[in-house]
């Protein structure tokens, strides 16, 4: 199951996941990310993949190695797929041959595409092309745009329940951490909640404390007036919310 993309923009110091199954809640197994590393462990998956090569890069073992060490601990391995971009900018990648057809990986500079029971390799090869043609938008948007090019091409050949996109800049904690468990369309749905963020929740994250400043911001006058802004402005535009919020 499942087709994820990987990235990283060392120029913004982003790094992101996302990820679409016909898997409930994927966004809960599949990625593992930090501030500055970020893996997908997938197909018959084992989530100790995950968190334990986050915790041996910690350590500052090469990536190669890391995998390395997963594959010798696991006898399962040849039914894993796992993924992932290190802190360095190092690439690994695993399909191991028991992995579910179509299954297989592909990456380029700073990116890297897999996934397990798809209809065929145009499903990660369209996620990459897609990826690579729109370097000057936004990060979740250019994400969220790679895989929706991977669902147009096949997607899981099973069909579609759940989808996830985390994004990490620069601090331990998210950026942007958004999860569609059970949905028909869980692509669609996570555009919207995307939607639903840059209404407000794009704001409010500019006043959230960071490692160079513990207290973030103090007064958020400044910060109502902004979301006040942006709401008249919408107002004005005759902007209609997708959020289910009343």
């Amino acid at each position: 199951m499942t087709y994820s993309i990987v990235a990283k923009l060392p120029e913004t110091n982003q790094i992101g996941v996302a990820v679409a199954s016909r898997f409930f809640a994927c966004g809960a197994l599949v990625p593992y990310i930090t501030q500055d590393t970020v893996v997908a462990s997938q197909a018959f998956v084992n989530p100790l993949w995950g968190s334990r090569s986050l915790d041996l890069l910690q350590r500052d073992i090469p990536f190669e190695k890391v995998l390395s060490i997963l594959k010798e601990e696991d006898r399962a391995r040849e039914t894993r797929q796992f993924h992932g971009i290190s802190k360095s900018g190092e690439i690994v990648q695993h399909t191991g041959v028991h992995c579910e057809t179509w299954a297989g990986h592909i990456k380029g500079e700073n990116v890297s595409v897999a996934g397990n029971m798809l209809t065929g390799p145009e499903v990660i090869e369209e996620t990459l092309n897609a990826w690579h043609a729109n370097p000057n938008i936004e990060f979740a948007e250019r994400l969220l745009l790679a895989m929706e090019a991977g669902e147009a091409a096949g997607g899981d050949k099973r069909g579609k329940q759940a989808a996830a996109i985390k994004i990490h800049h620069g601090q331990p904690y998210p950026d942007l951490d958004l999860r569609v468990d059970d949905h028909a369309d869980p692509l669609r749905e996570l555009r919207r909640l995307l939607r639903v963020a840059d209404e407000r929740y794009t704001i409010f994250k500019t006043a959230l404390p960071t490692t160079d400043n513990f207290s973030g911001m103090i007064d958020r006058r400044p910060l109502d007036q902004a979301i006040a802004e942006a709401d008249e402005e919408r107002r004005q535009k005759g902007y209609v919310s997708p959020s289910y919020a009343t």
